[in-house]
């Protein structure tokens, strides 16, 4: 009897140790299988649509945003001067609980006349307007921007700061109104390949993460009522300020930058 009842603790000892194993090995493979959707293809710009200040939606005014050795990049080669011709790639849908991952460098010399804020700088724009709500002369979509922030001898930056062009959020229960919340990351210097993940919950919490650290939390993202764009964008959404939905664009704001990847993992 001792001897059974031995072998039936053994042997339960056992099962629970396999299915332990069992459930580590599944979560593993839940990992694995994240369904990460390539919204850039590395070949064209099929599903994206281009808007830049002073011109009509879909005019890619010097070829800014062009495809290159399997990278989306951004660049101004044909422009003697910048002349605040701000713009932005728009993806063709809309999301609300996602990640966002891109990988980036920001390289070479700033655009000729283009703003000394905009040095070293570009950003994902995020629950935004969409391109055909736009002002044929809007500077930047009604959006959530996270920049994009380069560092050298002649600028020191955090990374991955926030912007909000037309939006206002929340941090630790209180309405923010500035413009631009800095965050804790590291600096960085030089050319090197970045990659910047954005973790979206719509309405709830929104994570700024660079090379896998977070170093931005906030909420609630909401329309401004002091911006131009109110009265249009909080019709469109339905008479409610708060935005749990919207477009993402990629930046173009005066300094080269290229991106040879820009995923989505769609979240439940």
């Amino acid at each position: 009897m001792k001897k059974s009842y031995s072998i039936l603790i053994v042997s339960l000892v056992a099962f629970v140790f396999a299915s332990c194993n069992q459930n580590k090995a599944k979560d593993r493979d839940n990992t694995v299988a994240e369904n990460w959707v390539q919204l850039f293809n590395g070949k064209d710009l099929d599903g994206w649509t281009v808007k830049i200040k002073g011109y009509d939606l879909g005019e890619n005014f010097g070829n800014t945003f062009r495809v290159e050795d399997g990278m989306m990049r951004v660049n101004y080669d044909a422009y003697e001067t910048f002349d605040e011709r701000y713009g932005h790639i728009f993806y063709k849908d809309e999301f609300s609980n996602y990640k966002i991952r891109v990988e980036y460098r920001i390289h070479g010399e700033q655009c000729p006349q283009a703003p000394g804020w905009a040095y070293r700088n570009s950003g994902i724009m995020i629950h935004g307007q969409t391109p055909e709500s736009m002002y044929v002369d809007q500077d930047f979509p009604t959006s959530i921007e996270v920049q994009l922030l380069g560092s050298d001898s002649t600028v020191e930056r955090t990374n991955m700061n926030l912007c909000t062009p037309g939006t206002n959020v929340e941090m630790n229960g209180e309405l923010k109104l500035e413009h631009c919340i800095n965050s804790n990351s590291e600096l960085f210097f030089g050319d090197d390949w970045v990659t910047a993940e954005v973790e979206v919950h719509g309405n709830d919490v929104i994570h700024h993460i660079v090379n896998g650290d977070t170093v931005l939390t906030y909420n609630k993202p909401q329309l401004d009522e002091r911006d131009s764009t109110f009265p249009l964008l909080v019709k469109l959404n339905g008479g409610d300020i708060m935005l749990n939905k919207g477009t993402i664009s990629l930046q173009s704001e005066g300094h080269p930058i290229d991106f040879r990847k820009v995923e989505i993992l769609v979240l439940d």
